[in-house]
């Protein structure tokens, strides 16, 4: 079964960006609108049993066509580093918005079979939780940290056995700013119990901003770019410490290069 839009999206190139002079024919009322059959669509095929690795790629797709839609423009580069992984990786990003949520599935799974750690409570949403449940998640908690990292490391490692890469956000919440006492080194300690590569993903997607009540609707700004960039995949051969920070340096030099290093939460 051929995805029907990764070649008119992205093709054989390392990077893509939002056509200029694109017309955004969707406000924010009708991206929501659109993201809300996407949803619906997806709910129904697992409802039949059929949302598979194709038509989850496929709704990813939707999430960004929505976007652009409604103004929103994107740059994504490295994607060339994501098809050099001969064997799963563990993508170690950070966490800004619902945007990575949804739309990394587009980029990666074409290439290499995906699974996200996420939240119990999204895997209860209505409609939202029976589609994240059926690619597989790895499911935690927030009470009890000790039970969460044994979670990961468990079913991470059955995951990477069975030949899927596990996207993990280390800062456990969404947040705008990149704290990096924040974030943890459970993604090299997966990486290296499981002989994975570790692929850093560096993220500013705020132009879909958290809500106030609740963080999947919150509001849209075109004056901002979404920019994501996935490094270059590596193997951990020491203890991980040197692993763990060369990926907070990717992510550190990008959003320097990005030109918003308020984002920094400096020690």
């Amino acid at each position: 079964m051929k995805l029907n839009c990764y070649t008119c999206y992205f093709g054989d190139k390392n990077e893509y960006r939002t056509p200029e002079g694109k017309k955004a024919f969707f406000p924010a009322a009708g991206f929501y609108y659109r993201l809300a059959k996407v949803l619906i669509s997806s709910w129904r095929s697992t409802k039949k049993n059929e949302f598979n690795r194709y038509k989850w790629a496929d709704a990813s797709f939707g999430v960004i066509k929505a976007l652009e839609g409604a103004g929103i423009r994107f740059h994504i580069k490295g994607i060339d580093n994501v098809k050099k992984l001969d064997k799963p990786a563990v993508i170690i990003g950070n966490h800004m918005s619902t945007t990575e949520t949804t739309i990394l599935p587009s980029i990666i799974q074409p290439i290499t079979n995906v699974v996200y750690v996420m939240k119990k409570e999204l895997v209860d949403y209505p409609v939202f939780g029976p589609v994240g449940k059926a690619r597989h998640p790895i499911v935690v908690g927030r009470a009890n940290p000790r039970e969460d990292l044994k979670i990961v490391l468990e079913d991470g490692k059955s995951r990477i056995r069975d030949g899927r890469s596990v996207v993990i956000f280390p800062q456990r919440t969404r947040s705008e700013y990149f704290d990096r006492s924040k974030f943890n080194s459970l993604g090299v300690k997966l990486a290296k119990m499981s002989n994975a590569y570790v692929l850093p993903l560096a993220l500013l997607t705020d132009a879909w901003g958290n809500g106030k009540y609740v963080k999947e609707v919150g509001k849209l700004d075109p004056k901002k770019e979404m920019k994501l960039e996935f490094g270059e995949p590596f193997e951990v051969t020491g203890k991980g410490n040197e692993e763990h920070e060369r990926v907070l340096d990717f992510i550190e030099s990008r959003l320097i290069e990005w030109n918003r290093p308020e984002l920094i939460i400096k020690p």
